[in-house]
């Protein structure tokens, strides 16, 4: 495999879910992997995201996650991942879902959420093919990704994007629930620990997700970021 770019999403109050995402991802890897922060700010720098605050969005990057296939310059394949996990797994076993009549592939939730509120007190919403855009891999140069254009990410509903509607459903491929398990939805393994946690509800990060699954693991993870200077 080349190496593999992985767009991941940077949200100012969750900085240290970042780091520990990227360190965690970047220490089981044994591919070339390159690890691209996805931040607001510079998108709007640039000119690259233009859409106006909606108060619904959770997060910083609930929109600005479909620019990825354009920051990979709509070539080969690229993955984009929420801030809020915690690696176990080595994505260089991602090789095996990039089929090249897909668009993108992604674990096919079925997810409707039991809590009301999330992270901080964000409102929790629920909405069909829920958490499958948390973690995409994208055949970046496939021409149904291509509609993802930066025109098309400003302006196109919420729903087009997130329900990946840009795709035909044949166009989007699957990948195992190992790879997006959602902590406090999926059934632990009965052996070993999931390939990628997502703190889909809140993690340890927040005062109020203390006792979530593999918090001590999450916790070790970002006192080594600390120690290496990754976060204060």
């Amino acid at each position: 495999m080349d190496t593999l770019r992985i767009f991941v999403g940077w949200d100012s109050r969750e900085d240290i879910a970042f780091q520990v995402a990227r360190r965690s991802l970047l220490r089981h890897a044994t591919v070339p992997v390159e690890v691209i922060a996805i931040k607001l700010a510079d998108l709007v720098a640039k000119g690259l995201y233009t859409r106006p605050v909606d108060p619904l969005a959770s997060t910083e990057f609930t929109y600005s996650r479909f620019l990825t296939p354009h920051l990979a310059g709509f070539s080969g394949w690229a993955l984009f991942v929420d801030c809020d996990f915690l690696f176990f797994g080595d994505v260089a076993k991602l090789e095996q879902y990039m089929d090249p009549s897909h668009a993108v592939a992604c674990v096919h939730h079925d997810y409707t959420p039991k809590e009301t509120t999330k992270m901080d007190g964000v409102i929790q919403t629920s909405y069909p093919r829920k958490n499958w855009s948390s973690f995409m891999l994208f055949n970046c140069a496939h021409p149904s990704t291509r509609q993802l254009t930066v025109e098309r990410v400003n302006t196109e509903s919420g729903a087009y994007l997130h329900r990946m509607q840009w795709a035909a459903d044949d166009e989007i491929g699957e990948i195992p629930q190992s790879w997006n398990w959602l902590e406090g939805w999926c059934e632990k393994p009965e052996s070993g620990k999931p390939d990628a946690v997502h703190y889909t509800r809140g993690g340890p990060w927040f005062d109020a997700w203390q006792d979530v699954d593999y918090a001590a693991e999450w916790r070790a993870e970002a006192e080594a970021c600390r120690a290496e200077g990754l976060a204060i």
